[in-house]
């Protein structure tokens, strides 16, 4: 029970007694309701507790009536009802002066009402009032549960709590700044005593009281979040829906921290990375600055990917894919406890990933293939982010030549049209090594290695070109070659049998294979100017 006595004697059958005294305690807190009927009950009454009696014990000697005022009054009682009719039939005059005087609510309960008449109305009521803040509570844990699932942007959260939770609150930082304040109470009243314990608990001011919750991320104070019920009795149920809101602001605080403090290391790491990569720093800055922000880089092998959006998809856009393929390979659950190291730069971005992590030089590639797929291809199934990837590098030292690969690599890719959004410089390392070759001279050596094909009908040509080409490709595997042309792999045997002995090429010789690699990748160098 928890109404106050001022509510208590608008409650049927109480309604139809009368305060004779003590108007000004009406405030006080009914917690429960007892009979008197023992001279030593003062040594037993409790915090809250009103007392009904029918004078009996008191009824010849109004100084232990006095007296027993004010033990009621030291005990922290709420209140005493007396039936009149029986024993008195008017209260006497010194103890209404002294209940005045002690501001102690003495009330004249109606005589044909029993005591458990009374009591019944009062629990009753107080049912009906649990009943309905009960409902209360549980419509808000709903919306909170909504809120949480389907939360609104971080700058309206606080008022879509304080609209849920009906109110007021306040979240204060973990360094005392006022991070929301919808109370009527000011910084300087809201933070006395900061700092603070983190433990939950109400605090009793001289302002009133308040429900005060530590906001935790893992083992990290972020805060803490204020609430202020109104006087009344607060319900467990209620306190463990403040829990439940101190839980979703703590989430949405730690994510921003965590945002901000990402942020920041970006920031100030990332500007060292761009002066180094741009020839304007030195390695040891650049390794010192990481150790500084806690940061452990290059302390093994290592291979880096460089990130860039697809043409005509810059500013807001581009910036919106990086953001989400940095979320991905950070939080994915292959990528989550890989110790990577993110960098906006002015390409795109660039990850630093362990390469001992992987088993060979080409598996990096195919794990950001399962993990950012979704990612890197647009709605209509077109590529709008391309990863480039470095080939594995030693030493701290070799770093700007792993960014070179990875910008060369882009470029390439760019200029000889590949499709592929994932492209490691071993791939196009040739066409690197041979770019400022003249193209007459690239012209040539393709017409001197496949003149005798080319002077055959051009739709036979064509498709035995198409099918060699598909065949180097394929690293010599004639299986995934006739997977690629949908052909039988007798057909494609077959192709491949009649091509070496016009070209009089052997594909068992590295010699043989890499001129026929050139050949393919000078025609498309040609194509593509």
């Amino acid at each position: 029970m928890h109404l106050t006595v001022e509510q208590a004697l608008s409650i049927y059958p109480l309604s139809e007694g009368k305060l004779v005294a003590g108007r000004s305690g009406t405030g006080r807190i009914v917690k429960s309701v007892n009979v008197m009927d023992a001279p030593d009950i003062t040594d037993w009454i409790k915090d809250g507790e009103m007392l009904f009696t029918t004078a009996y014990l008191i009824k010849d000697r109004p100084a232990d009536a006095i007296h027993l005022l004010r033990k009621l009054n030291e005990r922290g009682s709420a209140g005493l009802g007396i039936k009149l009719g029986r024993f008195w039939s008017d209260v006497p005059e010194p103890i209404l002066e002294e209940a005045d005087r002690l501001s102690f609510p003495l009330i004249e309960l109606p005589f044909q009402f029993t005591f458990s008449d009374q009591m019944s109305g009062l629990f009753h009521a107080e049912l009906q009032r649990s009943t309905k803040m009960l409902h209360s509570v549980l419509d808000k844990q709903k919306k909170l549960m909504q809120f949480a699932l389907k939360p609104d942007p971080f700058s309206s959260l606080f008022h879509t709590i304080l609209g849920i939770i009906g109110y007021p609150i306040a979240v204060v930082g973990s360094r005392g700044q006022l991070v929301f304040n919808s109370t009527p109470f000011s910084e300087a009243q809201l933070l006395r005593g900061f700092p603070w314990r983190e433990v939950s608990q109400w605090i009793y001011t001289e302002d009133g009281r308040y429900y005060r919750i530590p906001l935790g991320e893992k083992e990290e104070c972020l805060g803490y979040a204020l609430f202020y019920p109104p006087a009344e009795q607060v319900l467990k149920v209620e306190e463990g829906l403040f829990h439940q809101a101190a839980e979703i602001i703590s989430y949405h605080m730690g994510f921003i921290y965590k945002e901000y403090m990402e942020h920041s290391v970006q920031h100030d790491l990332g500007t060292l990375m761009a002066r180094y990569l741009k020839g304007g720093g030195t390695l040891n800055a650049l390794l010192d600055g990481a150790e500084k922000l806690g940061i452990p880089m290059l302390g093994g092998p290592y291979q880096c990917v460089l990130a860039t959006v697809a043409e005509g998809l810059h500013g807001n856009v581009g910036q919106k894919l990086l953001r989400e393929l940095r979320e991905e390979l950070q939080y994915h659950p292959e990528m989550k406890d890989l110790k990577v190291i993110h960098f906006y730069l002015d390409e795109g971005v660039l990850s630093l990933f362990p390469a001992d992590a992987f088993a060979g030089n080409n598996k990096l590639p195919e794990l950001l293939e399962r993990c950012v797929k979704g990612v890197i291809s647009g709605r209509g199934g077109e590529t709008v982010l391309r990863l480039s990837v470095s080939n594995k590098k030693s030493k701290p030292e070799a770093l700007q030549d792993a960014y070179r690969e990875c910008v060369e690599t882009e470029k390439l890719a760019m200029r000889l049209a590949l499709s592929d959004p994932i492209v490691q410089f071993e791939s196009v390392e040739l066409a690197y090594l041979f770019q400022h070759m003249p193209e007459e001279r690239m012209r040539v050596f393709c017409n001197e290695v496949l003149e005798p094909l080319l002077g055959k009908d051009p739709d036979y040509s064509g498709e035995m070109l198409r099918t060699l080409e598909t065949f180097i490709d394929s690293d010599g595997q004639v299986n995934e070659t006739a997977k690629l042309l949908y052909i039988h792999r007798n057909t494609a045997a077959y192709r491949l049998e009649k091509i070496s002995e016009l070209l009089q090429v052997d594909y068992k010789t590295i010699n043989d294979l890499l001129r026929l690699k050139l050949v393919f990748l000078f025609r498309r160098m040609l194509k593509a100017t």
